[in-house]
């Protein structure tokens, strides 16, 4: 049975690393390309960005005035169990969200759509959000926090069979000229795409896409991963680099995930993560213990199975 308590410490200090502290990952990233970039303005911004983050993580205040919109990927093992339930993880989820806007602080985002009323706690109707996934084994539960800047950064297109994939790369850098030009993303960023699935489907699939893939990561469907860098390659040669100034560094790194869609279409969404890729993960065990991490290995083998079920359960399903 893993602690509602272990669970409510544990996501206020996930808050804390990822408001302040950049993921290893991405930090190298944006210093590889701070390299690259030949560029005077864009490469200033993103040597300004680099002393941001030291300074940061040396006062521990969060890197960003802006601190994005918290939410909350939950994965648990089969086996895990919860004390209080399902209500109770949903409750500590929250309270520790309130909790860290305020100790850390993080500038609370979250308002009404209409009255725009404000609990000055990112709290609120359907707010934060919380996605769950299961994996077949374990007795543990992990806790994925992700800090997205909540406005813009983000397109959707209904593609067709017959578009294929030079209307992917098509929508791909027309989107990436949108961002750039009219400021709708801190760029460079990691760019998520998510094909297929129904609507809904296709911008979840694209938004776990930006915010929960490390940097080098490859889909493992080699000709998907070698679109993958193919794009990224193209998003770095349209002219743009950092928060959108000439400049050869708009994309970081480009990650696809794909969901089985209806047969007449080819649903596309586009989106770009934070210039500060803001993500904290850690597993906690059933014995107490917890593990912190950057990399939320949300993406496994049974994430993306096409099969009805799973080797470890197939037989159970047919022997019954």
């Amino acid at each position: 049975m893993i602690d509602i308590k272990t669970i409510h410490s544990t996501a206020i200090t996930l808050m804390e690393k990822a408001a302040i502290d950049i993921p290893d990952d991405y930090l190298q990233a944006i210093r590889k390309t701070t390299e690259r970039e030949k560029n005077e303005l864009p490469r200033f911004v993103l040597k300004v960005m680099l002393d941001n983050y030291d300074a940061a993580t040396e006062d521990r205040r969060a890197m960003c005035g802006d601190t994005g919109i918290p939410r909350w990927y939950v994965k648990m093992g089969n086996e895990a169990r919860v004390q209080g339930g399902p209500i109770a993880l949903e409750e500590a989820l929250r309270q520790a969200t309130a909790d860290a806007t305020d100790s850390i602080p993080l500038r609370p985002n979250r308002v009404h759509p209409l009255w725009r009323t404000d609990h000055n706690n990112n709290i609120g109707i359907q707010s934060p959000e919380i996605e769950y996934a299961y994996e077949p084994e374990g007795e543990w539960i992990d806790l994925i926090t992700v800090h997205k800047g909540g406005l813009f950064g983000t397109d959707y297109r209904m593609l067709f069979p017959s578009d294929g994939i030079q209307g992917i790369k098509r929508f791909y850098l027309d989107s990436l000229v949108a961002f750039g030009k009219r400021g709708l993303s801190c760029q460079p960023a990691i760019i998520g795409i998510g094909l297929g699935g129904s609507k809904d489907a296709c911008m979840v699939h694209g938004k776990r896409a930006a915010c929960l893939r490390t940097v080098g990561d490859r889909n493992p469907d080699p000709k998907i991963a070698e679109l993958e860098q193919e794009l990224t390659e193209a998003g770095n040669s349209i002219g743009m680099g950092a928060m959108g100034f000439v400049g050869s560094s708009m994309v970081i790194d480009t990650h696809i995930e794909v969901g089985y869609c209806h047969t007449g279409g080819m649903q596309m969404s586009v989106h770009a993560f934070c210039l500060s890729s803001r993500r904290a993960c850690a597993r906690i065990f059933a014995d107490g213990r917890v593990e912190y991490r950057t990399d939320p290995r949300w993406f496994t083998p049974y994430m993306r199975r096409e099969t009805i079920g799973w080797p470890k359960t197939e037989s159970l399903t047919q022997s019954g």
